[in-house]
């Protein structure tokens, strides 16, 4: 049966999250078995040649969509963003030195907290007392004189934030946790120190987790080979091209058919016009009348996950029973802020927020 035959809801969830459905179907088609291999990608040797073929080009479809400079490597680990937490500061905080955080957001305060079991750490600007509605202004960051490096979360899930532009962090490492706006519109890796992202929320399944280190960070991460476990040392995924253990095959390879898919979108300036055009879209319905209310503040609004309230929690909770009875799914915001949350990351479909707004003007007619 064809996938596009199967009834599919619309799915707002945060992640893991919607893929393509071009994608969706190369899986199911090859599943089975992979054209002139004759077994499936969850079956096949990571020491294979066809896995290897398989890594390395999500490797190379990486480096064409972000423009990747040649003194960067691209890593493929487990564990999620949250392990990066720790990682990060076990491979490039030297003791004695002390790292900048920049909190805006929860993922950033989990971030902070991990951070702070390994070394010294200095929040640079927090927004936690305006209940992470805005991202931190430049002009509030308090940078250290010599960071070992400066942490940012390029956008807040749970609260609906986007960076629109990076910080100026002068000569500091800049690390980006971009778990949750990968790849959903141009990136200057250059800017960047080390990126690293959990792949279920924009670039594949869960399982996979991709960073994007410079190598002089790697030197930094070598001088520390014998006092960090194996595999929590950057340099062993450097050094064995992420085939040190058995690495996630069946998401790597559907991470490599989402590149291969972006590409063909017209890479990341396309797609980061179709989704300002998707955001821009939900926020005037919920600007329109003010029945709803958008918890984000407007120069802060993520295009990945769209936050808002209506008048009362009651009233919430019946927009969440209607909506799911109308094929909208995943829209019950995150438990901590309470309200609504759409994410409408790069493979959610223009069709499905014209829905959404379509449900929304609907919903306050009957019940505005």
């Amino acid at each position: 049966m064809s996938m596009t035959t199967v009834h599919r809801i619309h799915n707002f969830s945060a992640g893991p999250a919607v893929l393509p459905l071009p994608v969706l179907e190369e899986i199911q088609r090859d599943l089975l078995a992979l054209p002139g291999v004759g077994m499936s990608i969850v079956e096949i040797s990571h020491r294979s040649s066809t896995f290897e073929t398989i890594l390395a080009r999500a490797d190379a479809d990486i480096r064409t969509l972000a423009n990747v400079p040649s003194n960067y490597r691209v890593l493929f680990l487990q564990g999620g963003a949250s392990l990066q937490f720790s990682m990060v500061p076990m491979n490039l905080l030297p003791a004695g030195a002390i790292a900048d955080y920049i909190d805006g957001g929860s993922w950033a305060d989990k971030a902070i907290a991990e951070a702070r079991k390994v070394g010294r750490v200095q929040v640079a600007a927090s927004t936690r007392a305006e209940s992470y509605r805005r991202i931190p202004l430049q002009s509030e960051l308090q940078l250290s004189r010599d960071a070992a490096y400066v942490h940012m979360t390029s956008n807040n899930t749970i609260e609906g934030t986007e960076y629109k532009q990076l910080p100026d962090v002068g000569d500091a490492p800049l690390v980006s946790d971009t778990s949750s706006n990968m790849f959903s519109g141009p990136i200057d890796v250059r800017r960047h120190a080390l990126i690293y992202a959990g792949a279920q929320k924009n670039m594949g399944p869960a399982g996979l987790t991709v960073v994007i280190i410079r190598e002089d960070l790697l030197h930094r991460a070598a001088e520390k080979k014998s006092s960090l476990p194996t595999m929590l040392n950057y340099g062993t995924y450097a050094e064995n091209r992420s085939l040190y253990n058995t690495p996630p095959v069946f998401a790597v390879y559907a991470l490599g058919l989402v590149m291969k898919w972006l590409i063909g979108e017209g890479g990341l300036p396309a797609i980061g016009a179709r989704n300002e055009r998707k955001a821009a879209k939900l926020y005037a319905e919920i600007d329109r009348t003010g029945f709803y209310r958008g918890t984000a503040a407007v120069p802060d609004r993520s295009r990945m996950n769209v936050t808002f309230r209506l008048a009362t929690e009651e009233l919430e909770n019946r927009f969440i029973a209607e909506s799911e009875a109308e094929g909208l799914d995943g829209l019950k915001g995150h438990r901590a802020v309470g309200g609504m949350r759409a994410s409408i990351y790069n493979a959610f479909p223009e069709a499905g927020v014209d829905a959404l707004v379509g449900f929304m003007k609907d919903f306050e007619r009957r019940h505005g």
